[in-house]
């Protein structure tokens, strides 16, 4: 009797829908009101007309055609995409559906997938054909187009884009449009990170390879001196472009390059990839340096065939206060539990992140709803798990292969990236920097780049003889590396080993013709001992391949003023203030050629703005005091003595120039 009487009661409940509408719209969801709120939050940045998804579901009857794919889909949370489980950290912009939601989707297609009631059809988002934030104030392209073959593996490729600026920018978002004006782009392009370049490097590496870009997962561009990169430039399909805080803007000088790195997807076609990079500019300069930590042990990646759980840890103690803004766990087709936590000096676990049902095609930037602190002392940890055996339907290997770190797709990789803001009056970053390189040399002895990298670090700090010692041990794993040679001159130089410093530079030289740093160093030093005509040719050099480099233009003009030659003296510091107008010291220099040459009122707005930059500094107070004096502003030019004599009381002539100027107020 049971399926008589419910087949009587599905009767009875369609009858009583047809004479009263009113009545199903209570009891049932409908599109307008509960399922289009829920489809505009979660899913249409994807999945709108040009949008990276297949389809759009903008629509009632976009939905209704896939009604059932939807239940399906969100049910087995394979959609939306959002991998961290919940209870471990909340997230910006997080798109995970609760289960009410579930619930809910299914309930409405139970009910035949009414549509319901237009008046509680939420407005639908816009969405930009181009550019969401809008027009970019500058858009960079790919230099030369790209073809994916229509078949084969993944490819990954890097490709240089020039920022061309002639004084320094301070960059507020960033927005990636990886196919150009090509439409159903993400199918192709699975995601791109940005690298920002400061010393040329990617340069050198597209420059060795006859195609466009050069190929590569992971690219590592090592800095002339420290000078961390503390941003997530990441683009995936149905990312929304950030816009980064007041004050964390980072910096543009000319000759900086962008790399884009591309993970491009084979269509069963050829495809052509020209990809655009739209800049927007801040006139605030930074003044909040976030970093990015990372945690990783690549070389215990040797993964057995047939292993169900091979696991990878890391982990790093922090030597000073941080704010943790974000994160981005990375592993390959075998990863399947990530996780990240820190563990406080009083015992206590933070959450920071974890994964369970890892997915390749769905990795992203995780940025916290609010910033994790976490002391100084506090331990970050990371624990990796990879799957290598059949029962991974992810495995790229069938039968199962054994598995080592590399870039490549079928290699794997274990990283836990952290962005995080140091706490405290001074720039941490040093710090923080060199615990990460002392960490990875405790487990890679003979790694080129934490050696250089911690010396770097040692250099910034003034600790020049410890400093010496990382970059001779850099030498030993990479004899011919020009970028150690000219650091290790750098500190020589500091400790006063002039001849030794020197020659370092000339090897350098020697290896690298065109590498700018070992010239300009060279070149300084040549001064500082007046041999001006043998240092004036490395500057010109570096001109000739780098004609934006404001540091050189300042130090030629000072090799000319010191030759006596002010009207090319003058023409260089003005092309170094043009290109960096924060630089003090070039304002400073031009500030006295031109008082050298009876151009006072021109001198005067440059002694102003350079000490607005740098006011400590006790000859420029000196060098304008006498300018004010000649100019009859004896109040203000004995003001500018006094600072001169305060900041450096061994200073005879700001003495004896703050005596005739009070002597002449009297």
């Amino acid at each position: 009797m049971t399926p008589f009487r419910y087949s009587i009661f599905i009767v009875l409940i369609a009858a009583f829908a047809a004479v009263n509408p009113r009545a199903q719209s209570r009891s049932a969801p409908t599109f307008n009101q509960h399922l289009a709120p829920i489809l505009y939050e979660y899913c249409a940045a994807c999945h709108h007309p040009g949008g990276s998804a297949p389809f759009s579901l903008l629509t009632y009857q976009d939905a209704k055609k896939r009604g059932k794919l939807l239940t399906t889909v969100t049910q087995s949370r394979y959609m939306p995409p959002w991998l961290p489980e919940p209870g471990h950290r909340e997230f910006a912009d997080a798109r995970r559906l609760s289960t009410a939601q579930i619930k809910l989707l299914q309930a409405w297609v139970d009910a035949g997938m009414p549509e319901g009631d237009a008046k509680h059809l939420p407005p639908a988002p816009q969405f930009n054909a181009g550019w969401q934030l809008g027009k970019p104030d500058l858009i960079v392209k790919m230099n030369e187009r790209f073809t994916i073959p229509a078949t084969g593996t993944d490819v990954f490729r890097n490709f240089v884009l020039p920022i061309p600026v002639e004084k320094t920018r301070f960059v507020k978002a960033v927005e990636i449009l990886p196919g150009g004006s090509q439409k159903g782009i993400g199918q192709i392009v699975h995601h791109a990170n940005i690298l920002i370049d400061r010393t040329g490097a990617a340069r050198r590496m597209d420059a060795q390879d006859a195609e466009p870009g050069f190929g590569g997962m992971e690219v590592s561009i090592a800095s002339d001196s420290f000078d961390p990169d503390g941003h997530f430039l990441f683009w995936k399909p149905g990312t929304v472009p950030w816009v980064e805080p007041e004050g964390m803007a980072w910096r543009c000088d000319p000759g900086t390059d962008l790399v884009l790195n591309m993970h491009l997807q084979p269509s069963g076609k050829p495809e052509t990839i020209h990809a655009e990079i739209g800049l927007y500019f801040t006139d605030t300069p930074q003044t909040i340096f976030p970093m990015l930590l990372q945690l990783e042990h690549d070389g215990k990646l040797d993964i057995p065939p047939g292993k169900k759980e091979f696991v990878i840890t890391d982990e790093l103690t922090l030597p000073t206060d941080v704010d943790v803004l974000g994160v981005y766990p990375h592993a390959h087709y075998l990863g399947q539990d990530l996780q990240g936590w820190a563990i406080l000096p009083n015992g206590t676990r933070q959450n920071l992140i974890r994964i369970t049902r890892w997915d390749l095609n769905w990795q992203a930037v995780y940025k916290y709803k609010q910033p994790v602190f976490l002391p100084k002392g506090s331990k970050v940890m990371m624990r990796f798990v990879y799957d290598n055996s059949a029962a991974n339907p992810r495995n790229p290997h069938q039968p199962p292969q054994r598995v080592r770190a590399g870039n490549r797709s079928s290699e794997e990789m274990g990283h836990l990236w952290l962005q995080v803001l140091p706490r405290g009056k001074d720039d941490a970053r040093p710090l923080l920097q060199e615990a990460l390189m002392r960490r990875r040399l405790e487990k890679y002895p003979a790694d080129y780049s934490a050696h250089f990298n911690l010396g770097a670090v040692l250099q910034a700090q003034e600790k020049h003889a410890e400093a010496i010692t990382q970059f001779q041990q850099a030498l030993q794993v990479q004899p011919n590396s020009f970028v150690a040679l000219t650091n290790l001159g750098a500190s020589l130089q500091a400790l006063g080993q002039l001849s030794e410093a020197r020659a370092a530079y000339q090897q350098a030289i020697q290896r690298k013709p065109d590498y700018a740093n070992a010239r300009y160093n060279l070149a300084n030093l040549l001064l500082a001992q007046s041999r001006i005509d043998e240092a004036i040719p490395h500057l010109q050099a570096i001109l000739q391949f780098q004609p934006s480099d404001a540091g050189t233009h300042n130090s030629l003009g000072s090799a000319y003023g010191m030759q006596g030659n002010r009207t090319k003296a003058e023409e260089h510091f003005q092309q170094a203030v043009r290109l960096q107008p924060d630089n003090a010291d070039a304002r400073t220099n031009l500030a006295f050629v031109l008082a050298l040459q009876g151009k006072f009122d021109e001198s005067i707005p440059h002694y102003e703005a350079a000490l607005r930059l740098n006011p400590n500094n006790a000859d420029a107070h000196n060098q304008f005091g006498v300018l004010l004096a000649r100019k009859g502003r004896m109040k203000e030019a004995a003001e500018h003595f006094a600072q001169a004599v305060k900041l450096n009381p061994d200073d005879a002539g700001a003495q004896e120039n703050l005596r005739k100027a009070r002597a002449l107020i009297k």
